[in-house]
């Protein structure tokens, strides 16, 4: 097919690149101006491209350009990223002991990111007795997920008693394929009950529902360069749903409809992690490691969201302690915190 490009304003990489050209032309530059100012530019770049209304479809687009090209979206065999077995364990990042970002009013957008990473030379995915040592295990196995909060329900749930939506926003290494990563979205119906799952839903065994957006192709990225990655989620009320991952260079982007699960009226709280590559698994770094972790929200306010502890969804973790969370306001709120061992 042709394909579909999607534009948006080259203005603010524009403005980025013109600081870099001053820098570099009228005053003498050292390696760290340069660094920080082609940071500056990526940055710059990446929240262009994060705000881009995507229409359904999976995308693609590559540093300084800021122009989406239709790329092809591929059809997923579902992996489960595990519900959290609670109460969490108390000592590890993830598994219900996470931070997350608790917005005003309901959210509409969460850009995860890890601003100061050190340390990290290794990493690899374990399996969890909990959770039946299940997951894709192994050397530079990991994901990136921004989830949602499960405490709410529409009419996706179709009158289920106690049944409430969740929805995960992935980057996961070898999900679908060796060699390649997966970008997707995974949806779940928790405490649907007994009853068949509904069409395009699978059973977890334990009377949750879950199914997969399409997903699009991306490099398989060393956990050594999470300071490079960000992965982000937006929802639109009778729109779509769109995941965003970005390597630094390039992004890569799927989008569904919101109807699936109706995310956009009830999505209140983000946790964004590092942690193990599906099946309740755990990313288990060297020693000597420090990550801080930022979740940016937009939620129509410029207030500082509030920054909730233990109050992680997923099942996956890492071998990660949480440090100290703090918060910010303005034309972008954040939390961010810190986690090491």
């Amino acid at each position: 097919m042709t394909p579909r490009k999607v534009r948006y304003s080259h203005f603010v990489v524009h403005m980025a690149a013109a600081a870099l050209i001053s820098i570099c032309c009228f005053q003498p530059v050292s390696v760290g101006q340069t660094a920080d100012a082609d940071a500056a530019a990526h940055d710059a770049w990446r929240a262009v491209i994060s705000n881009t209304d995507l229409g359904e479809g999976c995308f693609q687009a590559s540093y300084p350009d800021t122009e989406w090209q239709q790329v092809e979206c591929k059809e997923l065999h579902p992996r489960v990223h595990t519900v959290v077995h609670k109460p969490g364990n108390g000592m590890v990042a993830g598994n219900g002991d996470d931070y997350v970002a608790q917005s005003s009013g309901l959210t509409s957008a969460a850009l995860g990111s890890f601003p100061t990473v050190t340390g990290v030379t290794s990493e690899k995915s374990v399996g969890v007795a909990e959770y039946g040592d299940g997951g894709i295990l192994g050397p530079n196995e990991y994901s990136l997920q921004l989830n949602t909060n499960f405490t709410g329900t529409t009419a996706a749930c179709d009158g289920h008693s106690g049944c409430v939506v969740w929805q995960q926003f992935i980057y996961a290494t070898d999900y679908a394929v060796e060699g390649e990563a997966a970008v997707f979205m995974q949806y779940w119906l928790i405490d649907w009950g007994s009853s068949r799952c509904p069409s395009g839903f699978g059973s977890d065994g334990e009377g949750d529902c879950y199914g997969n957006s399409s997903y699009v192709s991306a490099p398989d990225v060393k956990p050594t360069s999470l300071a490079s990655l960000s992965l982000s989620g937006t929802v639109a009320s009778g729109g779509n749903d769109t995941v965003k991952f970005t390597d630094g260079t390039t992004a890569y982007s799927v989008s569904g409809k919101d109807s699936v699960l109706d995310i956009s009226q009830v999505w209140k709280q983000s946790e964004f992690n590092v942690v193990g590559d599906a099946g309740g698994s755990r990313a288990d770094f060297n020693e000597g490691v420090s990550i801080t972790v930022k979740v940016a929200l937009t939620d129509g306010s410029s207030s500082a969201p509030t920054c909730v502890a233990d109050a992680g969804t997923t099942g996956e973790s890492n071998n990660l302690d949480l440090g100290s969370c703090s918060t910010a306001s303005g034309s972008s709120p954040y939390i961010k915190f810190t986690e090491s061992n």
